[in-house]
Protein backbone atom coordinates (compact mmCIF):
# COMPACT_ATOMS: atom_id res chain seq x y z
CA UNK A 1 0.00 0.00 0.00
CA UNK A 2 0.97 3.97 -0.40
CA UNK A 3 2.88 5.42 -3.05
CA UNK A 4 5.00 8.95 -3.43
CA UNK A 5 2.16 11.18 -1.73
CA UNK A 6 2.14 8.51 1.17
CA UNK A 7 5.70 8.83 1.85
CA UNK A 8 5.72 12.81 1.51
CA UNK A 9 3.24 12.83 3.98
CA UNK A 10 4.88 10.73 6.36
CA UNK A 11 8.13 13.09 5.62
CA UNK A 12 6.08 15.65 6.44
CA UNK A 13 4.03 14.21 9.65
CA UNK A 14 7.55 13.75 10.80
CA UNK A 15 8.33 17.68 10.33
CA UNK A 16 5.71 18.21 12.33
CA UNK A 17 5.76 15.80 14.92
CA UNK A 18 9.35 18.02 15.76
CA UNK A 19 7.82 20.98 15.40
CA UNK A 20 5.55 20.13 18.00
CA UNK A 21 8.16 18.77 20.37
CA UNK A 22 9.83 22.13 20.01
CA UNK A 23 6.82 24.37 20.70
CA UNK A 24 6.68 25.94 17.81
CA UNK A 25 3.98 26.73 15.94
CA UNK A 26 3.22 24.95 12.58
CA UNK A 27 0.99 25.91 9.36
CA UNK A 28 0.70 23.83 6.16
CA UNK A 29 0.06 25.89 2.79
CA UNK A 30 -3.36 24.77 1.58
CA UNK A 31 -1.81 24.36 -1.80
CA UNK A 32 2.30 24.50 -2.63
CA UNK A 33 2.84 27.13 -5.69
CA UNK A 34 6.14 28.23 -4.01
CA UNK A 35 8.27 25.57 -2.44
CA UNK A 36 6.67 25.81 0.76
CA UNK A 37 5.50 22.75 2.89
CA UNK A 38 5.57 24.22 6.21
CA UNK A 39 5.56 27.64 7.70
CA UNK A 40 7.10 27.66 11.91
CA UNK A 41 6.80 29.99 13.88
CA UNK A 42 6.91 30.93 18.02
CA UNK A 43 6.11 34.01 19.88
CA UNK A 44 10.03 34.40 20.44
CA UNK A 45 11.93 35.23 23.39
CA UNK A 46 11.98 38.37 25.12
CA UNK A 47 14.97 40.60 23.90
CA UNK A 48 14.90 38.88 20.91
CA UNK A 49 13.06 39.21 17.74
CA UNK A 50 9.08 38.75 17.66
CA UNK A 51 7.23 36.08 15.69
CA UNK A 52 10.23 34.95 14.03
CA UNK A 53 9.15 32.64 11.31
CA UNK A 54 11.23 30.19 8.78
CA UNK A 55 9.62 28.08 5.62
CA UNK A 56 10.64 24.79 4.94
CA UNK A 57 10.44 22.50 2.02
CA UNK A 58 10.11 18.68 2.94
CA UNK A 59 11.29 15.60 0.83
CA UNK A 60 11.46 11.94 2.43
CA UNK A 61 13.83 9.73 0.98
CA UNK A 62 14.78 6.03 1.33
CA UNK A 63 17.65 5.59 -0.69
CA UNK A 64 20.35 7.92 0.48
CA UNK A 65 24.49 7.17 -0.43
CA UNK A 66 26.75 5.53 1.75
CA UNK A 67 28.79 9.36 2.58
CA UNK A 68 29.05 9.30 6.35
CA UNK A 69 29.43 13.05 6.31
CA UNK A 70 27.16 14.69 3.05
CA UNK A 71 23.44 13.32 2.01
CA UNK A 72 23.64 13.95 -2.04
CA UNK A 73 20.34 14.27 -3.13
CA UNK A 74 18.91 14.82 -6.69
CA UNK A 75 16.38 18.30 -5.99
CA UNK A 76 14.37 18.98 -8.84
CA UNK A 77 15.94 22.03 -10.45
CA UNK A 78 12.05 24.21 -9.69
CA UNK A 79 12.24 22.93 -5.58
CA UNK A 80 15.89 23.99 -5.54
CA UNK A 81 15.07 27.73 -6.99
CA UNK A 82 12.46 28.10 -4.52
CA UNK A 83 15.13 27.58 -1.96
CA UNK A 84 18.30 29.23 -3.12
CA UNK A 85 19.73 32.77 -3.12
CA UNK A 86 18.97 35.68 -0.84
CA UNK A 87 15.79 37.01 -2.37
CA UNK A 88 13.32 35.34 0.18
CA UNK A 89 11.33 37.45 2.77
CA UNK A 90 11.70 34.43 5.71
CA UNK A 91 14.57 31.57 5.92
CA UNK A 92 13.82 29.03 3.27
CA UNK A 93 15.35 25.48 4.14
CA UNK A 94 15.13 21.86 2.94
CA UNK A 95 14.09 19.16 5.61
CA UNK A 96 15.26 15.97 3.94
CA UNK A 97 13.47 12.87 5.99
CA UNK A 98 15.25 9.84 5.76
CA UNK A 99 13.13 6.79 5.91
CA UNK A 100 13.03 2.93 5.56
CA UNK A 101 11.96 1.97 2.32
CA UNK A 102 8.96 -0.24 3.44
CA UNK A 103 6.31 2.00 5.07
CA UNK A 104 5.47 -1.19 7.78
CA UNK A 105 9.03 -0.16 9.07
CA UNK A 106 7.95 3.74 9.29
CA UNK A 107 7.11 3.79 12.89
CA UNK A 108 7.00 1.07 15.73
CA UNK A 109 4.48 1.70 19.00
CA UNK A 110 4.77 0.33 22.75
CA UNK A 111 2.80 0.94 25.22
CA UNK A 112 5.15 3.43 26.29
CA UNK A 113 6.74 4.58 23.22
CA UNK A 114 6.08 5.56 19.54
CA UNK A 115 9.67 5.29 17.48
CA UNK A 116 8.96 7.52 13.97
CA UNK A 117 12.38 6.08 11.67
CA UNK A 118 14.94 7.51 10.91
CA UNK A 119 15.80 11.04 10.61
CA UNK A 120 15.58 14.67 9.40
CA UNK A 121 18.46 16.64 8.57
CA UNK A 122 17.91 20.40 7.08
CA UNK A 123 20.00 22.41 4.41
CA UNK A 124 20.17 26.24 3.49
CA UNK A 125 20.70 27.45 0.38
CA UNK A 126 21.17 31.05 0.72
CA UNK A 127 24.54 31.34 -0.23
CA UNK A 128 24.14 30.00 -3.62
CA UNK A 129 22.41 31.02 -6.60
CA UNK A 130 19.23 29.85 -8.67
CA UNK A 131 19.84 27.90 -11.46
CA UNK A 132 19.78 29.64 -15.01
CA UNK A 133 15.91 29.23 -16.54
CA UNK A 134 16.93 27.37 -19.17
CA UNK A 135 17.32 24.27 -17.39
CA UNK A 136 14.82 22.28 -17.26
CA UNK A 137 12.62 22.17 -14.26
CA UNK A 138 11.95 19.09 -13.63
CA UNK A 139 15.46 18.28 -14.46
CA UNK A 140 17.31 17.27 -11.15
CA UNK A 141 20.38 19.33 -9.35
CA UNK A 142 21.97 17.23 -6.82
CA UNK A 143 22.07 18.93 -3.54
CA UNK A 144 24.64 18.15 -0.55
CA UNK A 145 22.74 18.13 2.78
CA UNK A 146 25.49 17.67 5.94
CA UNK A 147 24.41 14.61 8.08
CA UNK A 148 26.03 17.06 10.88
CA UNK A 149 22.84 19.07 10.03
CA UNK A 150 20.54 16.36 12.03
CA UNK A 151 16.83 17.95 12.77
CA UNK A 152 16.53 17.82 16.72
CA UNK A 153 14.55 20.58 18.56
CA UNK A 154 17.56 22.23 19.49
CA UNK A 155 18.63 22.19 15.72
CA UNK A 156 15.02 23.67 15.16
CA UNK A 157 15.21 26.87 17.33
CA UNK A 158 18.57 27.28 15.68
CA UNK A 159 17.24 27.92 12.23
CA UNK A 160 15.58 30.87 13.81
CA UNK A 161 18.88 32.72 14.55
CA UNK A 162 19.50 36.27 13.68
CA UNK A 163 22.29 34.70 10.97
CA UNK A 164 19.66 32.98 8.15
CA UNK A 165 18.10 36.40 8.40
CA UNK A 166 21.29 38.57 7.34
CA UNK A 167 21.88 35.92 4.85
CA UNK A 168 18.93 37.44 3.01
CA UNK A 169 20.73 40.59 2.65
CA UNK A 170 21.76 41.04 -0.48
CA UNK A 171 25.82 41.43 -0.41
Amino acid sequence: MGDGGHRGDYGEQFVRALAAAANLDASRRDRDRVGVDWSLGYPGRAGTRRFPSIEVQVKCWSTPNDDPETLRYPLRVKNFNWLAGRDWQLPRFLFLVIAPVEASQWVRVTPDALLMRHAAYWASFHDLEPLPSERRENSTYTVDVPRANLLTVDALHGLFAEDFREALVGS
